[in-house]
Parts: C-alpha cells; sequence; structure tokens
C-alpha cells in the first residue's frame, strides 16, 4: 500500500494525500529526481506550460516532479518539508500527519528567486502574496522555516543564512 495518494485538493485542484499517520520526523516520501531538465534533456513542448511540476536543486538543476510529490501544494502552514538526506530529498514530516491529510510544505524554503505568486493555501495564517525569495519573506517567517532549509541551500546562501541565524541569537 502507498503511504501518499493523490486527489483531488481544496488547496489547489489536485494534492496528495496520506494514506497513513507520521509522527514529526517521519519520511513521508521519498522525491524521485532522476528526471533531470536541461538542454540535452528538454521537456516535451506539452509539458512546458506547466512550470510547477519542475523543482530548481542546488547549482541550478532542473528537475522533472514525479507523482505523487508533483502533486504536494504549498501552505504558509506546512505539514511538511524537504531534507536531502544521503543524496535523496526527502518529504518529511514537520508535525502530525493524521491519514486523510492533505501534505503540504512551504515552496518559498530553498527558494532563492522567481515568480511572485498569489497563494491560495487558506491557512489562517496565509501570507496571501509570496514573495519570489526565501530570504523576503517577513522576518520572522524567515525564522520559523530556518530549520527547514536544506544543506545544499544553506550551502549556496551561507552569508545570508549566517545574517538571519545571527539574528535569531539575538531575538532569544
Amino acid at each position: 500500500m502507498q503511504d501518499v495518494v493523490v486527489r483531488q485538493s481544496t488547496i489547489h485542484g489536485i494534492g496528495a494525500f496520506a494514506t497513513r499517520p507520521f509522527r514529526p520526523g517521519d519520511t513521508v516520501l521519498v522525491i524521485d529526481d532522476g528526471r533531470i531538465v536541461d538542454e540535452a534533456h528538454p521537456l516535451r513542448p506539452e509539458l512546458n506550460e506547466y512550470p510547477w511540476h519542475c523543482d530548481y536543486l542546488a547549482r541550478g538543476v532542473v528537475v522533472l516532479m514525479r507523482e505523487p510529490e508533483r502533486h504536494i501544494n504549498s501552505s504558509c502552514d506546512p505539514n511538511g518539508f524537504v531534507r536531502t538526506i544521503g543524496n535523496r530529498r526527502n518529504v518529511i514530516a514537520l508535525r502530525d500527519i493524521a491519514a486523510g491529510d492533505e501534505i503540504t510544505y512551504a515552496y518559498i524554503v530553498n527558494t532563492a528567486g522567481g515568480a511572485v505568486w498569489e497563494c491560495h493555501c487558506g491557512a489562517a495564517r496565509c501570507l496571501g502574496r509570496i514573495p519570489s525569495s526565501f530570504f523576503e519573506l517577513p522576518l520572522d517567517r524567515q525564522l520559523e522555516y530556518l530549520p527547514q532549509l536544506d544543506v545544499w541551500f544553506c550551502e549556496e546562501h551561507a552569508l545570508d543564512v549566517a545574517r538571519l541565524e545571527q539574528r535569531r541569537g539575538q531575538r532569544s
């Protein structure tokens, strides 16, 4: 039995849902990053109209998201996050996820440039308008999401992350 299934979502069209409970720190699923998108391996033309099905990783690598992870919706109050463990990206439970719950993570985490977009996650804490970079989020949200940053992102943005960690230390 799969731990995650795809079905209709109230957040955005289709979503990914847990078929069993997960506790904080549990791996919800391992992301299949096997389909690199580059000049030698472009997307088929019909996929170009769905850019949200690609993910942007370390050193500018772009991958085509597979099912079910391609249907995980963003939330301003996510119940999961993405962490690279042993060269594999994993969706990790941030808090308890019950069977039947939609799995979400904040798309803006590990992002440093892109489009500004309107969020319709429905969370009480929804920001409404999502900036183009993690470092453009309100400071309180940056500090909250700081532990969710992946190692590669911290390495590529070491100065900005160090400044943010310093600000967190000043607030303690």
